[in-house]
């Protein structure tokens, strides 16, 4: 970091103008200020990239200085666009989605003797941001409808070792942040959203990342805003913001403030300059996924059978990461979701049966047979893990979701239809399929 910079400016205070400005000059002026380039790739493929990728890469490699401490301004830059375009005062970017969560668990000084209440219906990288630290993730169950966590579930969780709620924002779609908000007030919990599947997801208006004391994200390579790699953590407390950056950067920063922990989780200043250069096309993305979400929903919900995710009542906008539905196959002549998937796969529609039951993993399961967990928490209380974690209603759901990439809804009206088509097709012919 700079000598001349400051530990505020450094994190920033996006609203500024100045700062907003400075988040553009990792490209030409007049390269962001142009029409889009044609896109080098098909809308099929992941990730997107034109010129104004190349120019920002190319513009960082020329400079020489290419991470957050050889004096370049690129991270800097794009803490403040990031932290901007989500509403919030303060960014800290970080290497991915996972030590975006690592971090903000070192910030918080999350600990052995600590439970943390989260989801089962999510990648196991948060599990891991838990135990990495040696506290207790405890599973909360899920709300079929939405496929997100349930707030009843997590409320009946909660014990005096509960150190902080983490529920995940899965498919880019928003958890019920009203409830579990009002639960985090009530037991002066705090709250942190996973929010790594939902850049531009929105709450009430608000976007995610900003309604308990923080956020995390990822731009890991198949996200919706990627650099390959990379993560971000969104605050308005300046307090806690001021942790992140000294967990990351790897502790004992100057004029910082510091739990006694550290890592070294940085960015680089290619990273943060291709997701400067992605962030000019992200809106649009987006707004096509908006568009394209509830087109096909609106086709699928006529089909018998098929129910697509929920969003929650206050839920303004969904990042649309995944798009995902339940499938119910006593409406398809018995015929098995492995069956389904293949037959729309003959069809030309790819999709995916998502997540297995997290809580039920042999990774997981493993846990209770630790040894560090077992003279951290007791024998006792280790041997009753698994069975506390039981989540009857995710393990119904995973026998039948199906996902659809985000890819998909980046195509046309017209491949909706021909989506909707396919699994309409699927359920004609579903009784001789069955019977194959």
């Amino acid at each position: 970091m700079p000598r001349s910079l400051s530990r505020r400016s450094f994190l920033g205070r996006a609203a500024g103008a100045s700062v907003a400005l400075g988040a553009t000059r990792a490209l030409a002026a007049d390269t962001v200020a142009a029409k889009p380039a044609p896109l080098t790739k098909p809308v099929s493929e992941w990730p997107l990239w034109d010129n104004r990728d190349e120019t920002a890469l190319l513009d960082v490699l020329r400079s020489g200085k290419w991470g957050r401490t050889s004096g370049g301004a690129r991270v800097r830059e794009f803490e403040a666009a990031w932290a901007q375009r989500m509403k919030a005062k303060y960014c800290v970017a970080t290497s991915s989605g996972t030590t975006a969560l690592l971090t903000a668990m070192g910030a918080l000084n999350i600990g052995p003797g600590d439970e943390v209440i989260m989801p089962p219906y999510t990648f196991v990288a948060t599990f891991n941001a838990i135990t990495a630290s040696f506290a207790l993730p405890v599973f909360a169950d899920t709300d079929a409808a939405t496929f997100q966590i349930d707030p009843a579930k997590m409320a009946e969780a909660i014990t005096p070792a509960t150190k902080l709620l983490l529920p995940v924002h899965i498919a880019g779609s928003p958890a019920d942040l009203d409830s579990i908000g009002a639960l985090a007030k009530a037991r002066g919990i705090t709250l942190l959203e996973d929010a790594c599947q939902a850049p531009l997801a929105e709450w009430r208006g608000q976007p995610v990342g900003t309604v308990g004391l923080g956020g995390c994200f990822s731009f890991q390579a198949s996200k919706n805003l990627t650099s390959g790699e990379g993560g971000a953590i969104l605050t308005n407390d300046e307090t806690f913001a001021n942790f992140c950056y000294d967990f990351h950067t790897p502790g004992g920063a100057k004029k910082s403030v510091s739990r006694g922990r550290g890592a070294n989780y940085r960015l680089t200043e290619f990273q943060a300059a291709l997701l400067s250069a992605q962030m000019t096309r992200l809106e649009e993305q987006a707004k096509t996924r908006d568009a394209n979400a509830a087109h096909l929903s609106g086709l699928l919900r006529q089909i018998p059978g098929i129910a697509p995710a929920a969003l929650p009542a206050g839920s303004t906008r969904s990042a649309w990461h995944l798009y995902m539905f339940r499938y119910d196959a006593t409406k398809f002549a018995g015929l098995s979701r492995a069956k389904f998937l293949q037959a729309l796969a003959k069809e030309g529609v790819a999709a995916s049966s998502g997540y297995t039951a997290l809580n039920t993993t042999a990774h997981v399961r493993a846990l209770a047979d630790n040894p560090h967990y077992q003279r951290i928490y007791g024998k006792e209380t280790m041997a009753r893990y698994v069975e506390r974690n039981q989540c009857p209603v995710n393990d119904r759901l995973v026998e039948e979701a199906v996902w659809l990439s985000q890819t998909k809804l980046l195509m046309s009206r017209d491949e909706m239809a021909r989506i909707a088509g396919a699994v309409a097709s699927v359920q004609k012919r579903a009784g001789d399929l069955a019977r194959t």
